[in-house]
Parts: C-alpha cells; structure tokens; sequence
C-alpha cells in the first residue's frame, strides 16, 4: 500500500553518536519533532531524554572525565548557535555561553574535563575568534585566546594530548585551507601548513604522541588520504592511501592510540579500524556495518568500542556500537519508522552517464515497482561540494512509494571524486554544471521505464539555484520546478549573505568586484522571463546563509510568467528542521506535483 507523506517525515533518525566516561552513550534523535539529546545505556534500550527544547539542537559531546556534555542549540534555524553544558542524566542545564547574536562553534573538551575551547563571532560578525573557558564559567569568562582579525573563518579543531595547545583551522574556501597550532599559555601561533597550493582538510586529530597531526588532506594529491603533519616543518608523511576514492574522516584515541577513519568510495562509507602504527593496519577486521554512509566517530574510553552514525537508502539512521577486536557491530537505538516496513524501501542503482566534452557524471536513480514510463523528480544537492550519497531520505522513498522515479545526480563541482572534478565549476564555469543537469534529463529520456514529458527540477540550496537555472536555461525539459531555500541572484546573496561567509563563498562563485556583470548574467532572477514550468518556492525567514529575499525575488519576476506558488516559514532558517513546518512544507509540494505533473 501508498502511505501519505505524513507517515513517511515522520520517520525517525538517530546520529551524533558520543560515548561518556563511564561507557554511557549519548546521541541525537528527532522523535519529539525537533532533534535533541537522548542517552541509552545497552544496545535497543529505552533510551532517556536530556533536552527538551522547542528549538533544535545540533550536537552534543561528552566529558571525557565527568558525566556531562556540551551541546549547542540556535533559535528559529538563525544558526546563531548557544553552547550549553547538560548533566548526563539531564537534571543541569547551563549556559556556557548567551549572545544570541553570535555563533559559536565548538572546538572540544580539554582531555581533563576541565576547559572547552570554541569559535565565535562576538567582535565582529565577519570576524572568528578562538576562545578557551573553564567548564564552570559563562561566556563573559572566556579568555580571547586568539584574535581572528587577521584570519579567514578560524575555528578550534582539538586539544593536544598534554592539554599545552590547540588545533586551529582556517578556512579560506571550500577547496583551499590552513592549519594552525596555539600555545594555550602564550597565545603564540604557529603556522602548520606554509604551503604554496591549495589543501583541503576534510579532518584533522592530534597524534596519540602529540609531535603530529593526522590530517585527511589533497596535499600533493588528487583525492584526500590520511597522513601525519608534523606541525613544525609542514612535511605530510602518508600513512593509508584512498587510492581513487578520498579518505573523509578520522578519529583517534590518545591513550591507546587506536584510530578509525572512513573511505568514500563513490557514496559508500568503507570504515577501517586500526593501531596508530602505520605498519598494523591490517591487523584489524573490517567492520560489520550496513552498506551506506558512516558519519559520526566516537571511542569509548577504552578504546575498545566504537560509535557510529550510520545509514543507507532503505535503513534510516541509527547508532551502531563497532567491537574494535572482532569488527562486530550492534544496533544500539531503534528510530521508528512510522509502521513502514523497511521491505517497501527501494535501492538506488548507481548509474553514470555521460556529459558534455565526455565527463562521465555519477547518479543514483530509484525506480518505484511497475515498468512505467514513471515520472521523475531530479533531485540536486547543495553545496556545491556536496556529493548526494546513498543514505535513507524519507522523501526520496516517499516519492518512490507514490510512482516517481527519483534520480540523483553528482554534477561538475560535487565533492567525493577528487580536486579536479570539484573545481571544474568553479566562478566562469558555473553553467557547466548546469549542462550536466540538462544532460542528466537526455540520458533519462533515453529510457523507456521514464516519461520525459514529466521531469521535476527539484532541489535545497545550491541545488535551488540548480533548479532554478535549469528552468531558465532549459525551459523545455521541465514539467515543475520545485526549489528550496535557493540562490536567485548571486549579486544580491553575496551581498546578503551572512559577514562571515561572503568571501569565503566569493572564492567559489566569484567576486562581486570582479564578477559582477558576469555573476548577474547567470542570475535565475534575471532570465526568469525563459521559465515555462510551474514554481513552487520556498524557504525560512531566518535563513542566514541564502536570505529569504532570493525567493521573494524569483517569485516576483517568475509569477509574470508562470504559475508560482510561494511558502515562507517564520520560524525556520537554511531549511526545516521542526516537524509541523516539514509536514506543511511537503505536503506543499505533494499537492504542487499532484497538480502539476
């Protein structure tokens, strides 16, 4: 049987796995409509409840020596994030920090327990500075230990083994990075990565040793493996090789020395257990975990377990608890699905077709049952280095369950294969990976199970600037258009857009000094007159990444032309995150497709 949307959002997910000093395990789960923190103490049981707040919260960490945690929280999606400190069975709940014109990213517990270091942009909106505070203090306690004045997007990345320094991580772009090392005592700071070239770090982790640094890094490279920088010199020294397929994450143990990364191999999550010495590697079993995407490390204080977020196209998230000595996992929460069963769920086919100049573009396409010809929703993820990898989305099932064919692709620009197919839509070449859309639809038209009179744009963020540009510039493909918190005018989002994010995107899309008169010509708002298919638009009021004005402006000029339908939530920022606007925002665009297509 079809289920309605409702059944299908409220699907549960479970994630941000943290293990306490004492072997309890705290983690995020969204079953009272907004994700909090909850704690289970053995693998299915009933968990307990920590937070509970209206407003969302995005992570929480424990204590490596007391039964606490840090967690953070923002008001109405404005990403203004609070740090807290919450008692591990939820009876304390206090500020460590209350400007709510701020936003505070936070850069781990000192091994004692004692301090928490963190990001913010208290100063100066545009500006990042890196403080230390006692885990009994407030906010106006800090200490400013370094001034980001002279730094771009600066945030806390660890404490050294000793607790004597810290990590700092500059970010100057999405593809081009630095590392820092400060001296918690001197507030000396120490270049780490003095190189010519653009790195990415996608993580960083102190050596057990506290003389390097595991870095998964391109330094020197194509696709991200993981090393160890020595800090002092800047020389990366290789120690696990991704080969084709980037090494993502890594998380270390300091007092056993055990470490856990993950490999990307076109989507899939490979987790790799491992000893710090590069020479017993392959000492360890490969973990028995299900076949999807693995976020979210965290050892036990033993190291002789592992936490993971985990999930795939027909398992929705959950927590799974890694035996590091046989590579046995266990399921340790049970996020419902909402009396779906999980059999009705269907697996993407990983698919690549080829482009323009014979770029050949990685896909996921799902079919519902039946031989069709079905219409088809083509999904766009945001960015743009983001990859769209097979993890549950309740959507995606939502629309296969209701005869759509969802198909995802991994355009020019995504992340996942490599630094040459990132960058190549970068400033002037944005509109290529546009073309990869466009040839997404050619090859789906080619089909016989896919009706090409019935193909959806639909997509978040960058992807909503996809959707929207795929409307204008290839009005004929599309039946509907659905876009979600999207890029219209790059002038003006670059304008609008948060301080401390607008050079940083610059460097990706280019500069309004520079760029403008191009960045205004592949405005979506400016060519909205080319748009032959219905719109439906719609975005968070608070949104401070793409400002709610990008879609009171397409709406404005593509309503001339087009039916255009137009959602705006009071409450909500850069997407939804509270279940009764969920539940209204995709019921809007069940009905908008049910009309339409």
């Amino acid at each position: 049987m079809a289920y309605d949307i409702e059944r299908y959002l409220n699907i549960r997910s479970a994630g941000g796995p943290t293990f306490g000093p004492a072997g309890e395990l705290a983690f995020t789960l969204d079953v009272t409509g907004s994700t909090q923190v909850w704690r289970v103490d053995a693998p299915e049981a009933w968990p307990s409840q920590l937070t509970f707040h209206d407003e969302r919260v995005a992570y929480a960490s424990f204590s490596p020596t007391r039964d606490e945690l840090v967690y953070a929280k923002d008001v109405g999606g404005d990403e203004f994030w609070q740090l807290h400190r919450l008692a591990a069975d939820g009876s304390e709940d206090v500020a460590l920090t209350d400007d709510p014109d701020a936003k505070h990213q936070f850069g781990g517990w000192s091994h004692d327990g004692d301090r928490v270091a963190y990001a913010a942009n208290r100063r100066d909106q545009g500006v990042f500075d890196v403080y230390v505070q006692g885990r009994d203090e407030t906010g106006e306690d800090a200490d400013l230990l370094v001034a980001g004045d002279d730094y771009d997007m600066l945030a806390a990345a660890g404490w050294s083994p000793s607790d004597d320094r810290l990590l700092l991580h500059e970010s100057h772009s999405n593809f081009d990075a630095d590392l820092y090392v400060v001296d918690v005592a001197s507030g000396e700071v120490t270049h780490a990565t003095p190189f010519d070239e653009d790195v990415q770090f996608s993580s960083v982790s102190w050596t057990p040793d506290g003389d390097g640094i595991y870095v998964c890094t391109n330094y020197g490279a194509d696709t991200h493996y993981l090393g160890v920088l020595d800090p002092e010199t800047g020389d990366v020294e290789e120690v696990a090789s991704g080969g084709d397929w980037p090494l993502e994450s890594v998380a270390v143990d300091h007092d056993s020395g055990r470490l856990a990364y993950v490999r990307n191999v076109d989507g899939y999550s490979e987790l790799t257990l491992a000893d710090a010495d590069g020479a017993s590697l392959d000492e360890h079993p490969e973990p028995d975990i299900i076949d999807g995407v693995v976020f979210g490390l965290s050892f036990d204080n033993d190291a002789e377990r592992v936490a993971v977020s985990a999930s795939s196209p027909t398992e929705n998230g959950n927590v799974y608890v890694v035996d590091v000595a046989s590579g046995d996992s266990r399921r340790w929460t049970d996020a419902a699905t909402a009396g779906i069963p999980k059999e009705t769920f269907r697996e993407p086919e990983l698919i690549h077709y080829e482009s323009f100049n014979a770029l050949e573009i990685p896909a996921f396409l799902t079919l519902p049952e039946g031989d069709g010809p079905h219409p088809v929703v083509v999904d766009f993820h945001g960015g743009p280095e983001a990859q769209r990898r097979p993890f549950f989305s309740s959507l995606r099932q939502y629309f296969v369950d209701n005869g759509y064919a969802v198909f995802e692709p991994n355009v020019r620009g995504s992340s996942g294969y490599g630094t040459e197919y990132m960058n190549l839509d970068n400033v002037r070449n944005r509109m290529d990976s546009v073309k990869d859309g466009k040839a997404g639809v050619e090859w789906l038209a080619g089909r016989e199970d896919v009706d090409e009179d019935r193909v959806v744009a639909y997509g978040g963020s960058y992807g909503g600037f996809m959707v929207l540009a795929s409307l204008t510039e290839y009005p004929e493909l599309w039946a509907a258009g659905v876009d979600v918190v999207g890029i219209a005018n790059f002038v003006t989002f670059l304008e609008n857009t948060g301080d401390w994010r607008r050079e940083h995107r610059e460097a990706e899309y280019g500069s309004l000094a520079e760029d403008r008169e191009f960045l205004e010509a592949i405005s979506p708002v400016n060519n909205a007159d080319r748009i032959r298919a219905p719109l439906l638009v719609l975005h968070g009021a608070n949104d401070p990444r793409v400002p709610v004005e990008e879609a009171e402006q397409i709406v404005e000029q593509a309503s001339e032309h087009v039916p255009t339908e137009q959602l705006i939530f009071e409450d909500e920022g850069h997407g939804f995150t509270k279940l009764e606007n969920k539940l209204t925002a995709y019921r809007a665009v069940v009905d908008f497709l049910d009309e339409h297509v």
